[in-house]
């Protein structure tokens, strides 16, 4: 008999302690993975400055920016770098004087925009045509994840021919890295829009 009462009275201490542990949902606090976010970024104001030197052109180019001449052993004089050092990027610009071989050229750059088509999501094209200037040209842009965003070239289609290239010392990554593109897409687009040839 008193077995059977310690049997019992064990039961049902039991289930009293596994009764009262269960709490009530909304005091329970649930464990779930953090979204991945990304570091909010702060852009400094737009305020441009004219870029001159030797070389037979010049241009607007942001005053968070600096130029520097490319250090690579192939590079030629008038190839030079716009840096971003505030968004670790680099727009490349690669200048070649034009005699009689510019489709050498328009293919050459043709072709470097659209190897990145295996990263890229879409590659869109858009006409440069500024006649006061003799700006001609096109610029490519490349959405996903491609090493480069934005490619362009412009010329005046006898004597002179320059490609840019926009790159940032990182792993490529759209979702990251998209408003700082946007951004530095307006810069971009200042710099065509003030570009002038020397005779």
């Amino acid at each position: 008999m008193k077995k059977i009462n310690f049997f019992f009275i064990l039961t049902a201490l039991f289930a009293f302690v596994a009764i009262t542990s269960c709490g009530d949902d909304d005091d329970d606090e649930t464990i779930s993975p953090k979204p991945r976010a990304y570091f909010r970024l702060t852009f400094p104001e737009k305020s441009y400055v004219k870029y001159d030197s030797t070389c037979p052109f010049s241009f607007e180019i942001p005053k968070y920016s600096f130029v520097s001449n490319d250090k690579n052993a192939t590079a030629e004089p008038c190839f030079i770098n716009v840096n971003y050092p505030t968004f670790n990027g680099t727009l490349h610009l690669t200048y070649k004087a034009v005699n009689g071989d510019i489709n050498k050229f328009l293919e050459q750059t043709d072709e470097l925009a659209y190897k990145h088509q295996v990263k890229a999501s879409r590659i869109e094209e858009e006409l440069i045509k500024i006649d006061s200037n003799k700006v001609y040209g096109l610029l490519y842009d490349i959405g996903g994840n491609a090493a480069s965003s934005v490619n362009f070239f412009i010329t005046d289609s006898t004597k002179h021919f320059i490609r840019g290239a926009l790159y940032f010392n990182a792993v490529p990554n759209t979702d990251s890295i998209k408003p700082v593109i946007d951004f530095i897409k307006k810069d971009i687009y200042q710099l065509i829009n003030t570009f002038k040839w020397k005779n």
